[in-house]
């Protein structure tokens, strides 16, 4: 078994979870890029490795469980062994009135950014208790503590994951497998794509630096909790939301 740490960074093909793959490997760790964009997730594999860092490209389906599975177990295969898991795979839906969404987008964003969420959780846990360490990090939202107008399906399964991430600390909290959520503001990266400006405006005005955040910004306080210098907090919630929400 490899003495490097392993981290598996999911949604890392791009925005916060390719930043946070770069900052990971930079720290240290083997990382799995993860993602259902297989290109993509080969092309931040490949940079990766190209700056002396090692890193490898695994596509899978965040919303089938046998498919998050099976990654961790390529994992495994690969590199004997998980120090950390960012789950940070998500969409943002349509932004929309709740009433007026069509059928069926409430249960594809949470399929996605809640169900996912659990899966990977679940996947890597009994390796984690077996070794007798890790670090899970799910990538939750300010929204899942406020709620954002026309934004009910991603603040419900944001939310969700903060539930899901105090929960799930709590029933570990006696060894050294540590879990904890990141709630960012709204960030610059490709999600933003998504929504529409008027959607980008709103959330920009809620936030008392008057800015969206930088996917670095993110990516170091990520790096910090999937480190043994995070060694005594479990089920928290970390705002980096420019002073938005700071309970």
């Amino acid at each position: 078994m490899s003495e490097q740490r392993v981290a598996i960074v999911t949604g890392a093909a791009r925005g916060i979870g390719e930043t946070t793959a770069e900052r990971l490997s930079r720290d240290g760790f083997r990382v799995v890029v993860a993602d259902i964009d297989e290109p993509a997730a080969a092309a931040v594999a490949d940079r990766i490795s190209g700056s002396s860092g090692e890193a490898v490209a695994q596509s899978f389906d965040v919303t089938s469980e046998s498919s998050v599975r099976d990654m961790v177990q390529a994992t495994l295969d690969r590199w004997g062994r998980i120090d950390a898991l960012v789950n940070n795979a998500g969409v943002a839906g349509q932004a929309a009135p709740s009433w007026q969404l069509p059928d069926g987008e409430f249960e594809r964003v949470l399929a996605i950014d809640l169900f996912g969420v659990y899966y990977g959780c679940r996947a890597v846990l009994p390796h984690m208790l077996d070794r007798g360490s890790g670090r899970i990090v799910n990538v939750a939202s300010i929204a899942g503590k406020e709620g954002n107008p026309n934004a009910v399906p991603y603040s419900s399964a944001k939310s969700g994951v903060l539930g899901l991430t105090k929960a799930i600390a709590k029933e570990v909290a006696t060894t050294d497998v540590l879990v904890n959520a990141v709630t960012p503001a709204v960030i610059e990266t490709p999600l933003l794509e998504q929504v529409t400006q008027e959607h980008i405006d709103y959330m920009v005005s809620k936030i008392p630096m008057g800015r969206v955040g930088k996917t670095e910004e993110v990516a170091a306080l990520i790096s910090w909790l999937c480190s043994d210098e995070c060694s005594f907090s479990t089920g928290a919630v970390f705002d980096i939301s420019g002073g938005r929400a700071t309970y």
